[in-house]
């Protein structure tokens, strides 16, 4: 359903809005995330060890996913594996709370184009189906916690993506508005939030997911950040610069 935003325009104070989803987009939590799931996994005596390099794209499907996956090529049937990953699914939260940053790492130019989109007078702010309080914690130890104005996890809201209230409530709550706002991810559930949302879609080519950015037809793709202002700046310009039409 394309959400219909009643919100003033941006001549009525609202700036323009940029969201970020994190995983895959932000940072590079890739690491982490497997060791958590190898990790709870070796801790249960069940399940085949995740590798770093071949499984980047399944830590960005959550930690189910990594923890199903790994004791489905231990030989169990997916109706059993995906039981006993949910079963594991608490100890894997703790485990990777513990080290959420040990080796994630935002990639390169993320600082410096977060920097330049709030000095244009943009307001930023996190959309992940991550749960709140890693999502919150994550971005504090990554010195990020203050450039966001709102930050919405997974369980924030009743709803999460691709359902775009969840990106309609982020936008609101950062002070912005549909109408001129964009969201910035790298898996097809952005692209599909943000179709849904009817806002362009920035798809980063260099994210854990394993889906082709150029086979979701986003609005814009970006191979570094260095990039994202200006793009931005062409799908979302300033009031009185053509700003796009919303409905």
């Amino acid at each position: 359903m394309l959400l219909q935003n009643v919100a003033p325009a941006r001549g009525a104070g609202r700036p323009r809005c940029a969201a970020f989803d994190l995983d895959g987009t932000l940072a590079d939590t890739s690491a982490d995330l497997l060791g958590a799931a190898n990790a709870a996994l070796a801790a249960a005596g069940r399940g085949a060890p995740l590798d770093p390099g071949r499984d980047q794209g399944l830590a960005g499907r959550g930690g189910r996913a990594m923890l199903t996956e790994g004791l489905a090529r231990a030989g169990l049937d997916p109706r059993r594996a995906g039981a006993e990953a949910e079963a594991l699914l608490p100890r894997f939260l703790a485990l990777y709370e513990a080290r959420i940053a040990e080796r994630t790492r935002l990639f390169p130019g993320v600082a410096e184009a977060l920097e330049r989109l709030a000095a244009a007078g943009w307001a930023l702010a996190v959309c992940t189906n991550k749960p709140q309080r890693l999502a919150e914690l994550l971005l504090a130890e990554l010195g990020l916690a203050r450039r966001f104005a709102a930050v919405l996890g997974a369980d924030a809201l009743p709803v999460r993506k691709p359902d775009p209230e969840h990106l309609r409530q982020t936008v609101l709550r950062a002070g912005g508005a549909l109408h001129s706002a964009a969201l910035v991810g790298d898996t097809v559930t952005d692209r599909e939030t943000a179709r849904a949302a009817g806002v362009p879609c920035v798809l980063v080519d260099f994210g854990l997911s394993a889906d082709d950015p150029r086979a979701l037809a986003p609005e814009a793709i970006v191979r570094d950040f260095a990039a994202l202002p200006a793009t931005l700046e062409r799908l979302v310009p300033a009031a009185g610069q053509g700003a796009r039409n919303s409905s």
